[in-house]
């Protein structure tokens, strides 16, 4: 069963979301789908979660967004990365494989007893 735990490190939806954006423009279903199939399916986004997300990015200027037709000929929302927003996802990932190393090198140590 798909877990939600992707709030619980904040900003990891932003992230992922520059992360999915960065392979090209996508309508939100279509986001939400890359992440949950490339997370193994262990990360599932409501829509409740991902709406407002891509609206935060769109305000900050990380993601552009315009109106097209989906694979399936249905009006859908299209998002792309902006050159903001692939700056902003450069500094996340280099911040991310330094918080995840520094976590690895606790887990990885024996606590003194």
């Amino acid at each position: 069963m798909p877990r939600n735990i992707i709030d619980s490190v904040q900003g990891t939806l932003d992230f992922l979301i520059l992360k999915t954006l960065s392979g090209g423009e996508m309508h939100g279903y279509a986001i939400a789908r890359w992440i949950f199939d490339f997370s193994g399916e262990e990360l599932q986004i409501e829509e409740g979660t991902l709406y407002p997300a891509l609206h935060r990015l769109e305000d900050k200027g990380w993601i552009a967004a315009e109106w097209g037709s989906s694979e399936n000929n249905r009006r859908a929302k299209f998002y792309r990365l902006t050159a903001r927003g692939r700056r902003e996802l450069a500094a996340r990932t280099a911040s991310w494989q330094r918080f995840t190393m520094a976590v690895n090198r606790v887990i990885d140590a024996s606590p003194a007893r």
